[in-house]
């Protein structure tokens, strides 16, 4: 299977078929996987879950267009990551600089929901990623499903690393796992991540990334 990005793969069905659907309701709408954005040299990698119907699948940019978003890229711009607070198209001007963006799977799934097949599938677009960036030292998971994503990609047990809030993970070869609460509406509606748990990690992150630098 060949394991680089393929803007017009159909390998899940059902993830076809329902981009399919969309792509009648919507036809201005990206309706495509989705590909990474950002530092292709970087030394942090930020993993979301999926594109979501109204933003990355309808942008083409991950993270942009919906609510999700707003706090992720406020927040990399705060600290140093983002040439401006809000991501709005992929045609905006907007660059990151030491970080990169992406996601476990690259197509809008039914519900925000992808099937455990289908995670799998996509592993193989993500671990090619790992594999592409010989600068990578932290992987930013956002939500438990990015977390599992990383570990399979980095050839480890899915059980061999908890997900947990601001938690930190060798993955070997010199990489460092963190793990957040998804920056979604949900999460940050309930409080389950605030503002300042969310800046408390992508700090982290970054410094991580920072510290990792040669000299």
């Amino acid at each position: 299977m060949n394991s680089t990005f393929d803007s017009g793969c159909r390998r899940c069905p059902r993830l076809a078929a329902f981009l399919d659907t969309v792509r009648l309701d919507e036809p201005d709408y990206f309706c495509r996987p989705v590909p990474a954005f950002g530092d292709p040299d970087t030394r942090l990698l930020i993993v979301g879950l999926a594109p979501g119907m109204h933003g990355a699948n309808r942008t083409g940019r991950p993270f942009t267009g919906d609510h999700a978003g707003i706090l992720l890229y406020a927040t990399l711009h705060k600290f140093g990551l983002a040439s401006g607070p809000v991501s709005t198209a992929a045609d905006d001007g907007l660059k990151l600089s030491g970080a990169r963006i992406t996601n476990a799977v690259k197509c809008l799934p039914p519900a925000n929901k992808p099937l455990p097949a289908e995670i799998k599938i996509c592993n193989t677009f993500l671990r090619a990623e790992l594999r592409q960036s010989p600068k990578l030292q932290v992987i930013l998971a956002l939500g438990a499903i990015a977390h599992a994503a990383v570990l399979r990609a980095s050839d480890l047990p899915i059980g061999a690393h908890r997900f947990a809030h601001a938690a930190e993970y060798s993955l070997g070869a010199g990489r460092v796992l963190v793990d957040s609460y998804h920056c979604s509406r949900y999460n940050t509606q309930t409080r389950r991540l605030t503002t300042v748990m969310f800046e408390g990690v992508i700090s982290r992150a970054r410094d991580l990334a920072l510290a990792a630098r040669p000299g």
